[in-house]
């Protein structure tokens, strides 16, 4: 099984973003490591991860600590 990102604006709509597919949910968190600030950037406000379809965990607020608008 696969490891994916789900990428949602602040409104928790699915938003597009990289296509990119790990092999283990350590891959996955170290991309997201390096990529997240450029996420943000693009207007992705929170993301979750899958394996395969199933939620990992998320989602999670790429908002400041402090400015998480996630109700």
């Amino acid at each position: 099984m696969e490891y994916r990102w789900r990428y949602q604006d602040e409104q928790g709509q699915e938003v597009d973003g990289p296509v990119v597919a790990f092999v283990d949910q350590t891959e996955a968190e170290e991309w997201f490591g390096t990529s997240w600030e450029e996420l943000r950037e693009a207007g992705v406000a929170r993301v979750t991860l899958l394996r395969s379809e199933a939620e990992v965990y998320g989602p999670m607020s790429l908002s400041p600590a402090g400015d998480d608008q996630l109700r």
